[in-house]
């Protein structure tokens, strides 16, 4: 899943775009033009949070802050996909109570671990003890279609363990989709809706791997409804572009079909291929206002549904 990163952005443009201006400038990509703003919180509100891997060059302390300097509310932490040591770290040296100090520190709450890399049961105490969350994770290997109803039982019958140990650790297991993998087509994510029945499993929904296939990511979206557990705002472009307001998507029907199933938890933007800190800073504050600006468009009493 590891890419290399080209950036766009330099220093000079890091230090312009972490100004006070830096709204005004970086969310005209696609949600331009809006007019005036009503934003009406009642309907649904947009939490932002984003992945520790994009600092992954730096301790967890360190990307926390450098997170929590750019307005995000809460954090995924990843286990070591790609070398990350963020989650190793914090179980073999902080703990629980040494990462809900960092995070108290930086006023961040804890999202979710991503635990591609090591299974959630080596994670799972951790994470409760933390006060639980959601683990990521993948599901199984591909099959045919006239295997799928089979295969997605079966997996849903491998996942019953896991699902007590988030249950004995208040914690919830959310399964990404991905290319080659069982959870990956439209038919998929219908199948896994209707055989789930337990509130601790739900989706991690990456819209990467479904514009891969030509999928539609705002009907995924309302297939898995309050079943979605996590969102990645993460486009199939090359290198920086795969963070929103730097690729080409317009993610506002995104974000309108996120209101519509009203999505509990947080917008993480997301990329792989980490560029150094400070351009990778810029980008996500990019990202952050663009998603904002959208965001601000979907609640406009005058804009028009995508349906």
């Amino acid at each position: 899943m590891a890419g290399v990163t080209k950036s766009t952005v330099n220093r000079r443009e890091f230090v312009k775009l972490m100004g006070a201006g830096a709204a005004a400038g970086a969310v005209a990509v696609s949600c331009s033009n809006m007019g005036g703003i009503g934003v009406d919180s009642s309907k649904w509100r947009m939490r932002l949070s984003t992945s520790s891997i994009h600092f992954m060059g730096l301790a967890i302390e360190q990307a926390c802050e450098r997170i929590a300097s750019l307005g995000f509310e809460a954090i995924d932490i990843w286990s070591a996909h790609a070398g990350c040591p963020h989650l190793d770290d914090v179980r073999e040296r902080l703990g629980a109570e040494g990462l809900m100090d960092v995070l108290a520190k930086n006023n961040l709450k804890l999202f979710a671990f991503s635990v591609y890399k090591g299974g959630y049961e080596r994670y799972a105490e951790l994470l409760g003890e933390a006060g639980g969350g959601v683990a990521v994770r993948g599901s199984a290997k591909a099959c045919e279609p006239n295997e799928l109803s089979a295969r997605m039982r079966q997996f849903m019958e491998d996942m019953k363990p896991l699902v007590e140990l988030a249950e004995k650790y208040n914690s919830y297991l959310a399964i990404e989709n991905h290319g080659g993998a069982l959870l990956n087509s439209l038919d998929s994510f219908k199948a896994f809706v209707d055989m789930n029945e337990s509130r601790r499993l739900g989706v991690t929904l990456a819209p990467f791997h479904l514009q891969a296939i030509e999928a539609s990511v705002p009907e995924a979206i309302r297939i898995c409804g309050k079943q979605l557990f996590f969102f990645y705002a993460w486009q199939h472009y090359p290198d920086e572009q795969q963070l929103p307001g730097i690729g080409p998507t317009d993610m506002t029907p995104w974000i309108e079909a996120l209101a519509d199933v009203r999505y509990g938890r947080y917008v993480n933007p997301f990329m792989h291929g980490e560029p150094e800190p400070d351009v990778m800073a810029a980008n996500l504050a990019r990202s952050r206002d663009y998603l904002r600006s959208c965001y601000e468009r979907i609640v406009t009493p005058d804009w028009p549904s995508s349906e």
